[in-house]
């Protein structure tokens, strides 16, 4: 056995180390070893992670189940470190290395491109080919210019000219119906953050000041979508709720008594009377002992609930202007109305209101304020209006005239619809000017 295995190994050597001086076998069998081993050395397999994966990879190392507080395992980046520490369990996620600067800009691919999304001038340009996409089905592209607008012009001349041509010429609204479109949208116009306060006051009685206040309200009331209310503050029992149809015998004293079970406006609204521009009026107290009663503290009760449902509220403050509900309501004005007559002396008493408001405090309310002059007050055909108008001019932002009004003269029940169109236009300049003298935002 061992001759043949020396000659194995003879052949062998003879074979790889041909031309060499051969050696005899006894020489060769005892310099080879009994058995040859040798050991390669294979590089170990390799598994590459894509990028997506490596993203959200655990670690390999297990979790001890006893250890909680020990960290499982700390990477450098590109991976996710799951944290077990006291009972939470935190995740890291680091981002993946993106070369030797950890400082360098991370460059992210583009979305890739939809086929088929591309403008129509494209198409017409010849840039794409193929199929178009429903994003190109644009109101541009599928209705033509002329009959976009299919409304109906208003005025009797466009109208006429809108039927005789079978609706395919419109030459637009006459220009009184834009006028009264503009103002709408003045009055119309969106509040944010809570109810707008506007106090109506001045320091005589009998110059109009309720009903300017339901004037102010009604046009407000019947072009805006939002509620607006009146609130009857006058100390020396006001007559606001007279102006409206009546539909409770609730007050300002129901409401400051019920205040606490009132959970929403179908509560309140049991509480105010409500005429047909949708103007809703709370009353003050009949019983003049309740009216010198109700104080600062009962208006902030009143008020804090009108802020919940009404984005306008109006308030009839009465002949009082140094009574306690007088601070609370400047304190919440926003704008602000002051009426005056058309004598000598209701005109000198509205602008002695504005200098107490400036020297207390509320100059800029007084520079942004509307004064109304109640044209149908005694003596108003004997004073010159127009400076009387040029003296407010340089105290306050705007004045309006309220015409004369049979209606309004006979102290009772107004209807909106029945007062003469000068008397609805001036109350509609007045709610136009008094919204737009508001801050749309609040604290704007």
């Amino acid at each position: 056995m061992a001759e043949k295995r020396g000659r194995t190994k003879t052949e062998a050597v003879t074979t790889v180390a041909e031309g060499v001086e051969p050696v005899g076998d006894a020489d060769l069998a005892a310099a080879l070893p009994e058995s040859l081993t040798i050991d390669v050395e294979l590089p170990a397999p390799v598994h590459e992670r894509p990028a997506d994966e490596q993203a959200v990879a655990l670690l390999d190392s297990g979790v001890d189940p006893a250890i909680v507080g020990a960290v499982v395992g700390t990477v450098e980046t590109g991976t996710t470190v799951i944290e077990l520490a006291h009972d939470e369990l935190h995740a890291v996620v680091t981002t993946p290395p993106t070369g030797d600067d950890p400082d360098a800009d991370v460059e992210i691919p583009p979305l890739p491109q939809t086929d088929g999304v591309y403008s129509r001038r494209d198409m017409l340009d010849g840039v794409h080919q193929g199929p178009e996409s429903a994003a190109m089905l644009t109101a541009d592209r599928l209705i033509e210019p002329r009959r976009r607008n299919r409304t109906a012009p208003e005025g009797r001349w466009p109208a006429f000219v809108y039927a005789v041509t079978f609706h395919l010429v419109n030459i637009g609204d006459s220009r009184r119906v834009r006028e009264r479109k503009e103002l709408d949208a003045k009055i119309a116009t969106a509040f944010e953050g809570g109810a707008r306060f506007v106090p109506v006051l001045t320091r005589k009685g009998g110059v109009g000041k309720t009903t300017i206040t339901t004037l102010l309200g009604m046009a407000l009331a019947s072009v805006r979508d939002d509620r607006v209310i009146a609130i009857d503050a006058n100390p020396d029992r006001g007559t606001l709720s007279e102006r409206v149809a009546r539909q409770t015998r609730a007050t300002v004293r129901d409401v400051v008594n019920r205040a606490p079970s009132i959970q929403g406006f179908t509560d309140f609204s049991t509480l105010v009377s409500r005429d047909e521009t949708r103007l809703d009026i709370l009353a003050s107290d009949t019983d003049p002992m309740l009216s010198e009663a109700f104080d600062e503290n009962d208006y902030n009760v009143v008020a804090d609930l009108a802020a919940r449902y009404y984005s306008i509220v109006l308030t009839d403050c009465g002949t009082g202007i140094v009574h306690s509900v007088m601070r609370a309501t400047l304190q919440r004005a926003d704008a602000l109305v002051i009426v005056s007559g058309g004598s000598v002396d209701e005109a000198r008493l509205a602008s002695e209101t504005l200098t107490w408001l400036e020297a207390n405090g509320y100059g800029e309310l007084v520079r942004e304020a509307i004064v109304a002059i109640n044209t149908a007050t005694q003596g108003t055909n004997l004073v010159k209006l127009e400076e009387i108008e040029a003296h407010f001019a340089s105290r306050v932002r705007q004045i309006v005239r309220i015409p004369y009004d049979e209606q309004l003269a006979a102290g009772s029940v107004i209807s909106w619809r029945d007062l003469r169109p000068l008397t609805r236009q001036a109350a509609r300049e007045l709610a136009a000017l008094v919204a737009q003298g508001m801050p749309v935002r609040r604290g704007v």
